[in-house]
Parts: structure tokens; C-alpha cells; sequence
């Protein structure tokens, strides 16, 4: 075939990288979004956050955004601002809420993980009790090596038949006696505080417990239930207990509720915490009898223009400024994509706040049936932006922190021909279990019964699964003595 040149006309969707930006920025959560800020500061020299003492104003989505020089400028702040005066101001910077330098004394600011005290892990807790003892050197190692193989809860996986096979030599008198010298020290190892370290079992760990408590009837009642029964404590048979013991509710109860005090994982104090901290998007205050959604002005970053690259890219305008040009619009793309961000997660979180009044009021029982189609609809938005905008952004209000999700469900119909929500359900189900006998506890098909006379049309496999959702036991595991 002769080759031909063919011109052709079609159109098709391109995503600028501006858009790209923006959609990548919409669905960060805000320790991303830092993050994502951080590496831009890094890498663009025209970009950079507002100075402690300056401040600035926003006052609102969609308005103008104003720079305010603070009364502790340096001297040639006034230059600075007057060589960047030919640059539009919404592209030289877009601040938060007015925020000024941090009091040095003022310990609000100090992160919670700074002031806890460094906590002592469960094997130098061990080690430090071996010191002051008077075990013999090699007594001493023996039971250190035993800590070693200790895992987080305090307990001990591997047999002493493995731990032997795996000791060192210069740790064993007589290679047949190993196994034996470990038994003496995993004893000695059982004896050391907490009470329950060394445990193999939960079983032996609640004996090692028992056995620290003073001797009484009780404790006797409690060792054996303990010992032999303690599967059947699980399951709640009681009364099988009460007729292999010969003893009546009251004493069971007693017994029940003393190992009920005991702690089955003795080394779980000793494990370091891993706090993690959310912040909040969006603050719901209620004025003047109305929910407002705000944004939460500490989330959001303080960017701007570097005023002293822009002035040297203004004087330069004519020879094109090479690559400073190009950081200076990637520099006002990010300032306003951000801005756009936090504008349309304020938009979308004031609308599922309208829309989820009643929830704020009166609580999870009046939780709305809601849909990402419907909030898309209010806010003239894509349900696909909606998804990106709900998720990992929370909403701080006077019932809680939750994230803007979770005001989304799916819905059971009702005998007027209405519709429930299954959070308000599971609302429901979760205050009549914990109104219920716990002699007679209720039962899947019972609580469906007690829904269906309130209108609520709802099938027991539905309530079973709402209950597993709430982390509540079935029946038979939820009846007390």
C-alpha cells in the first residue's frame, strides 16, 4: 500500500496536570497531604509557608484572600511586599485563619506523645528483679534466657524441650539435666512480678494469678473452676459448673467475677504504645440553633510565594524567567489546588451536616439513610469526587470525631413506607442489649420481633449481622448468673 498522510477530527477527554493534581490532593487524608506539601517546599524553591509573625486573614470559601503584616516584621518587609505588588495576591499565598508565633509557655501545643514518660519494656522489668536476687550466676543467666524467649503478652511459646535444645552450653551443668535446670528456672521466672509471666498457657497464667491471692474459700472455688472448667466459664454453662462443684449462683458469682479480675496477658502493660492521632477536617458547632461545618484552621497549611524569587522573576519577565517560571506556576497550581480542596471538603461536609441533622441532636437512633448521590446532587459535585472528598477526612462535633463516611449507609425499609438507617438500627439493637436481663438476654429473632413492632422491618440474619458488626456476643454467650 502507498503511504498517504489522513487528517482526522475527534475529540477526547485529557486530564491537565493541574486536574491530575487536584484529584490527587482531593483524596490524600491531612498526614498526607503534609507530607505531599512538605516534598513540594523541598523541591520548589518559589513556594514556602507563612512566617510566624505574619498573619493572615481567609475569610471564607471563594473569597479574597488577604495578607496582613504583623507588628514584628523585620526591617525590609515593607520592601519585600511592595517588589512582589505586581503579582496577584490570591496567587502569592493562601494562609489560614490568622495565627500568630507560639507562646513559649504555653503548653497546649505540646503533642501528648512528648509528655508521656518512656515506659520500662516487659524484659529490662525482668532483668532488673533478677539483679536483686541472690540466684548464682549461672541461675541467673539461665532465667534471662528464658525472658528472651518470652513474647509480648509475657507468655512462653516454645516448650523447655526446644528452648534446651537451643541453650548455650556454658549454661548447662550436665547436657541429660538440661530440661530439668530450665524447669527450676522457669519457676524462678514465675515467681517475678508481674504476677503470670512465664505462663504457657491462659489457663496456667490465671493459676500463677490465684495462686499470688490469699488463700480463702473463693480462690479454692476460683482454682478449680480455673483448672478443670474453664472451657464451660467460656461458654457460660453454669449450670453444668454449679452441679459437677456443688456450689450455688452466689458462689459461682463471686468466683466468676475474681478471675474476671485477673489479667490474661500479664506483659501487655509493658508494650509500647502506638498512639496514633487523628485530626480533624472539619469542627460541627452548633450556633444560634443551626450545625455549621467549619474547617479546622490548625489542618489547614500556610503557603505562599517566595516574595524574593517572585521579585526577581518580575524583573525578568522579558527574558522568561527559564525554570523559575515553571516553579512559580507549579507553585501557584499547588496553592490552588489545596485551596480547592479544603473549599469543597467544607462544602460537602456542611451538606451531609444538613442533611444529618437530626443525628447531632438526638444521636446515632436518628441517624438518615444517606447516599454519595445525594450529597453529589446538593453540591453539583461527581459521586466519585464525594468518595475521594469522605475518605480519611474526619468531622470533630460534640458526639465525636468520625470520619465523613461514616454518615453515609445503606437503609431498611419501614411499615410507613419510610426508611431506616442501618447505623440507627444497629443504635437500636446496641441499646436493647444493653437494657436486656442478663438472666433472659434477647435473642436474634426477639430483637427482630421488637424492631418489627416499632415499624422497623428487619429479618434475624440481618440483626445477627448488625450485632457481629457491633462486636456483641450471640445469646447464649451474653447470659450472666
Amino acid at each position: 500500500m502507498k503511504p498517504t498522510l489522513q487528517l482526522r477530527l475527534s475529540q477526547h477527554l485529557a486530564l491537565t496536570p493541574q486536574l491530575q493534581q487536584s484529584i490527587r490532593l482531593l483524596q490524600l487524608s491531612s498526614l498526607e497531604l503534609n507530607q505531599e506539601i512538605e516534598q513540594a517546599l523541598q523541591d520548589n524553591p518559589l513556594l514556602e509557608r507563612d512566617e510566624p509573625g505574619e498573619t493572615a486573614v481567609f475569610s471564607g470559601a471563594g473569597d479574597a484572600l488577604a495578607h496582613v503584616k504583623g507588628e514584628d516584621s523585620p526591617a525590609g518587609a515593607d520592601e519585600r511586599t511592595d517588589a512582589a505588588a505586581d503579582w496577584p495576591r490570591d496567587e502569592l499565598e493562601w494562609p489560614a485563619q490568622a495565627r500568630g508565633p507560639r507562646d513559649p509557655n504555653d503548653e497546649s501545643d505540646v503533642d501528648a506523645g512528648e509528655m508521656q514518660a518512656a515506659g520500662i519494656c516487659l524484659r529490662d522489668h525482668l532483668i532488673a528483679q533478677l539483679a536483686l536476687s541472690q540466684l548464682s550466676g549461672r541461675q541467673r543467666l539461665r532465667v534471662a534466657f528464658l525472658v528472651e524467649a518470652l513474647d509480648d503478652d509475657g507468655y512462653l511459646d516454645l516448650s523447655l524441650e526446644e528452648l534446651a535444645a537451643a541453650m548455650p552450653a556454658e549454661l548447662l551443668d550436665e547436657p541429660d539435666e538440661a530440661c530439668a535446670d530450665l524447669t527450676i528456672a522457669l519457676r524462678l521466672l514465675q515467681s517475678l512480678d508481674p504476677p503470670g509471666v512465664g505462663a504457657r498457657d491462659p489457663r496456667e497464667c490465671l493459676l500463677l494469678q490465684l495462686a499470688n491471692l490469699p488463700d480463702s474459700w473463693i480462690n479454692g472455688l476460683a482454682r478449680t473452676i480455673v483448672r478443670d472448667h474453664l472451657d464451660q466459664l467460656a461458654q457460660r454453662d453454669y449450670v453444668r459448673i454449679m452441679k459437677s462443684l456443688g456450689c450455688d449462683d452466689e458462689s459461682l458469682r463471686e468466683a466468676q467475677e475474681l478471675i474476671r479480675s485477673l489479667n490474661p496477658r500479664p506483659g501487655a502493660p509493658f508494650a509500647p504504645l502506638d498512639t496514633r492521632y487523628i485530626v480533624p477536617d472539619v469542627v460541627v458547632r452548633k450556633l444560634r440553633g443551626q450545625w455549621l461545618a467549619q474547617l479546622n484552621q490548625e489542618a489547614i497549611p500556610r503557603l505562599r510565594i517566595n516574595r524574593l524569587y517572585a521579585d526577581l522573576l518580575r524583573r525578568q519577565r522579558t527574558n522568561g524567567g527559564g525554570n523559575l517560571a515553571g516553579q512559580l506556576q507549579e507553585a501557584k497550581w499547588l496553592i490552588k489546588n489545596v485551596q480547592q480542596r479544603f473549599d469543597t471538603i467544607a462544602r460537602v461536609a456542611q451538606a451531609i451536616v444538613d442533611r444529618q441533622r437530626a443525628f447531632f441532636d438526638h444521636g446515632e437512633v436518628a441517624m438518615r439513610p444517606l447516599t454519595l448521590r445525594e450529597i453529589a446532587a446538593t453540591v453539583d459535585l461527581h459521586e466519585s469526587t464525594i468518595s475521594r472528598v469522605t475518605t480519611q477526612k474526619y468531622l470533630a462535633s460534640p458526639r465525636g470525631i468520625f470520619e465523613l463516611k461514616y454518615f453515609f449507609g445503606s437503609h431498611v425499609a419501614t411499615d410507613t413506607g419510610g426508611a431506616a438507617s442501618s447505623t440507627a438500627i444497629r443504635a437500636l439493637i446496641r441499646q436493647l442489649v444493653g437494657a436486656e436481663d442478663g438472666q433472659k438476654p434477647l435473642s436474634d429473632a426477639r430483637i427482630a420481633e421488637i424492631l418489627g413492632a416499632q415499624g422497623i422491618v428487619v429479618a434475624r440474619r440481618t440483626v445477627a449481622k448488625y450485632r457481629e458488626s457491633l462486636n456483641i456476643p450471640p445469646v447464649n454467650l451474653r447470659k450472666t448468673l
